[in-house]
């Protein structure tokens, strides 16, 4: 009786399976025709012939979906139309619709084939953690942005709970006086619970920040995960940090030492009181040193003030620029040059902020990038790319360190006249 019931629960399963595969091959298939019947309907404003206000109330109504998955399955559609292997991988379900739509925000024309071949026999969550990070025209295996890895967060909450929530988020909102987005709300209700001691002598980051100490590469470790972040995020915690020294001492605990004196910190507090940035009231902020520690300068209050965490953060990037001092006053400036109180370029402004990425990435300290970048800036011309703006720069560093190894010697044998 039970070896029947075993080989009954056997055919059972084999059934259940086989089963299950058909139907996700032609879920498959159906999402790949209802991707390219909905990029019809859109173009062809099916929604206003019916009387309907948007595409997007048409197709929760007709499809079901919600406005960010209407928004989703017609940029899905508009890549497949240039990707012609994907297509074919959903319309014969060897890749279902979630794989296929992580593999759109990457691949293009020249590597559909290469991600195709990366993608295989691995499970939607392999494919969303090797794409997560890539810029699209990226190949499989190419080196991640971790600044550009997203990650999301789904809250089931009760009422009081999200009222509570709102009312918090909108008081981080009131005292920011600028509008944050979901990311910068959120950091900034971690910051405050941890990151932002009572204590004002207390450094602002008490997370673990683990550094390569070859490779400079930084990492925070979360809930027994190390996530890795950009370069940015490690200068940012290198201003304002304690530091374990996690070396044995016979058994005992790790010693936390403290780069900027409590005293220190509470003065600098005291005098700046919020962020020194030019219309910002935030007051949860960071302590930033004016002149990079990397250029050998203590930690005196005259080297030191108060930047909240988004304008810490975009000064890292490269993105706001300060100048002067506290003496003569500070100048802030978008990464295009222009002035912080005026209107700035996007385009030329990512521009510059992306060129002083890539040279703190090829090892440059924070004050030689900036420096090159002031000299480089005027001279350029509108059309530059990117490519031809790096250019620029590094053979403006490479004369530089040219001209900082000649000895005296060598300067006087250089215009010495021959004889």
């Amino acid at each position: 009786m039970a070896q029947a019931h075993e080989i009954s629960n056997v055919l059972q399963a084999e059934r259940a399976h086989e089963e299950l595969l058909r139907i996700a091959c032609e879920r498959a298939k159906l999402d790949r025709h209802e991707a390219h019947w909905l990029m019809v309907a859109y173009r062809a404003q099916a929604n206003r012939l019916l009387g309907i206000a948007s595409f997007r109330e048409y197709s929760e109504r007709v499809l079901g979906h919600t406005p960010r998955a209407t928004e989703e399955r017609l940029r899905v559609a508009r890549a497949l139309q240039a990707l012609p292997a994907l297509a074919q991988a959903l319309e014969t379900g060897s890749l279902c619709w979630t794989a296929v739509r992580e593999l759109t925000r990457v691949a293009t024309p020249e590597t559909e084939r290469q991600w195709l071949a990366a993608a295989h026999h691995r499970t939607v969550r392999e494919i969303e953690r090797m794409v997560s990070g890539l810029p699209r025209g990226a190949e499989p295996g190419d080196r991640k942005d971790p600044n550009a890895q997203k990650h999301a967060l789904h809250l089931n909450v009760r009422p009081e709970t999200l009222a509570l929530f709102r009312e918090a988020a909108d008081r981080l909102r009131r005292e920011a006086g600028e509008v944050l987005d979901d990311d910068a709300l959120l950091l900034a209700m971690a910051r405050r619970i941890l990151g932002g001691p009572e204590d004002p002598g207390r450094a602002n980051y008490q997370i673990a920040v683990t550094v390569c100490t070859s490779c400079g590469q930084g990492s925070i470790d979360a809930a027994g995960e190390a996530i890795p972040v950009a370069p940015h995020v490690v200068s940012m915690a290198n201003c304002d940090a304690q530091r374990l020294d996690l070396s044995p001492h016979g058994g005992e605990a790790a010693r936390a030492t403290q780069d900027i004196p409590p005293k220190v910190r509470r003065l600098v507090r005291r005098r700046d009181r919020c962020c020194v940035v030019p219309g910002c009231r935030n007051r949860d902020c960071d302590i930033h040193h004016l002149r990079p520690r990397a250029d050998g300068v203590d930690h005196s209050p005259a080297n030191l003030v108060l930047l909240c965490g988004a304008h810490h953060r975009a000064i890292h990037e490269g993105r706001l620029v300060v100048h002067g001092d506290l003496a003569t006053g500070l100048r802030f400036q978008h990464a295009d040059g222009s002035s912080y109180a005026e209107p700035a370029s996007p385009r030329v402004a990512d521009l510059w902020a992306r060129v002083y990425q890539a040279l703190r990435g090829l090892g440059f300290r924070a004050s030689e990038a900036g420096e090159a970048i002031d000299r480089v800036r005027p001279t350029a011309g509108a059309d530059w790319s990117l490519q031809k703006c790096l250019q620029r720069t590094l053979q403006l560093l490479g004369e530089a360190a040219d001209s900082r190894r000649m000895k005296p010697s060598d300067l006087d044998s250089c215009s010495a006249p021959m004889g």
